[in-house]
């Protein structure tokens, strides 16, 4: 992909379609694919993370057609050994989740890997969990991918997780599907919920009772249409180049506002975010709305250890917001960034380097001294290479679009895997 380069427009004007939610879209599939049915699916993300869960399901014989917007998933309870190897590529949600789904699926025999990031992430706290309810599952040394399974049956369990994780407690939920007993699995602090309600909505016995969830096993029905709402990560992004922009204002439709995804919206109102979610109705169970954001003076706040699971995913974008902001802002307990596509800590803390803002980490706290305004940032122009990380390439393309710096991407392939037009996107809003 090529190198592009984002400096300040005049103003930032228009309306942000969002991606179907990647989440959710990740889930829609796979969940879609378990059920009794056929499910059309409207709003899929077109990212490089779900592509790649489609073609996972695609190789375990799971049909999905894609025609005018629309994804066609053909419910299969009972998979096939796949074609060749599970190639997840950058995605950590479809091989864990693919792990939770395929462990209990007696004679299925999968190979899963991924890209050179994947490989580096931990897979060990799915594995263990897992291999407690009875699963085959083989890691490498390190505790990372390439992962070899062996289907089987499982027997339930009641696991406590020693780290909040939504994509953990998912594979838990699947396996305890096809197990012999209800499972029960207990997080130290709430992660984000898309998985409960919409196995609930197709009519799995789940419930929350005594601190965790639990399910019974038992099949799933199709929804027979399944429509995903706006991505609130990826909003998170348009959202902090308004606020942070002398002259912005902007509109971000159909946003799925489930209180759990939204934890950076609570934050950057405490800072002083001229927001306003509106018009707020529902999409297939999830809360959704519209967000008004424009030009803001933000002041640095001090982000709670148990708010850091609702917002993990935005912290290198907040902390470009506390780079702006008058004052100090403190992230507590982020040392799950190390163990994203990239050390998201040390690569948040080289980005505000390169922009001249003074920011440290204590242990598994982040701190940033903020300048009051990007306007004091770097004056010079850089480049940042962001690798194989989206969510780095983007807070750095928003920092380019905010300061008086010009930053150029080395490589734009990352944030194709998250938000394909993401530049052509903001391209537009720079001329309404």
């Amino acid at each position: 992909m090529p190198r592009f380069t984002f400096a300040q427009p005049t103003r930032l004007r228009g309306q942000v379609p969002l991606l179907g939610d990647k989440s959710i879209s990740h889930r829609a599939l796979l969940f879609s694919a378990l059920a009794q049915g056929p499910t059309r699916v409207h709003g899929l993300s077109i990212g490089g993370d779900v592509a790649s869960t489609a073609q996972c399901l695609a190789q375990l014989g799971v049909a999905v057609s894609r025609a005018d917007k629309v994804t066609l998933v053909q419910g299969l309870r009972d998979w096939s050994s796949p074609t060749g190897v599970l190639d997840c590529g950058n995605s950590g949600t479809t091989m864990r989740l693919l792990l939770g789904a395929l462990a209990g699926q007696a004679g299925i025999r999968a190979q899963l890997t991924g890209d050179a990031s994947l490989r580096r992430r931990p897979m060990r706290r799915v594995e263990a969990p897992l291999c407690q309810m009875g699963a085959r599952i083989e890691l490498s040394p390190e505790g990372t991918a390439p992962v070899q399974l062996w289907g089987q049956p499982l027997h339930g369990a009641d696991l406590t997780l020693p780290v909040a994780s939504a994509q953990v407690k998912t594979a838990i939920l699947l396996a305890g599907l096809r197990a012999s007993g209800p499972t029960r699995v207990a997080e130290p602090l709430p992660s984000r919920d898309h998985s409960e309600r919409a196995l609930r909505a197709m009519g799995a016995d789940i419930r929350y009772h005594d601190g965790a969830w639990q399910i019974a096993p038992g099949p799933l029905q199709s929804l027979g249409l399944w429509e995903i709402p706006g991505d609130p990560s990826s909003a998170a992004f348009a959202a902090l180049a308004t606020l942070l922009h002398p002259n912005a204002e902007v509109v971000v439709p159909q946003l799925c506002c489930n209180p759990t995804r939204l934890g950076w919206l609570c934050v950057v109102e405490r800072m002083g975010a001229r927001c306003q979610l509106r018009d707020l109705g529902e999409m297939a169970g999830e809360p959704v709305g519209q967000l008004l954001c424009q030009s803001s003076d933000l002041h640095g706040v001090t982000v709670a250890a148990t708010e850091v699971p609702g917002l993990i995913d935005e912290v290198p974008i907040l902390a470009l917001a506390a780079a702006a902001a008058q004052g100090t802002t403190r992230f507590c307990s982020v040392g799950e960034l190390r163990h994203k596509e990239s050390d998201r800590l040390a690569e948040t803390l080289r980005l505000l380097a390169m922009l001249g803002v003074s920011a440290h980490s204590e242990g598994d706290d982040l701190i940033v001294q903020g300048c009051g305004s990007p306007h004091f940032w770097r004056q010079l122009p850089f480049e940042f290479d962001a690798g194989l990380d989206h969510r780095m390439a983007m807070t750095a393309a928003v920092a380019g679009l905010v300061g008086p710096a010009a930053v150029t991407l080395a490589d734009t392939q990352a944030i194709a895997t998250s938000w394909p037009g993401f530049i052509e996107l903001f391209q537009t809003l720079t001329v309404a």
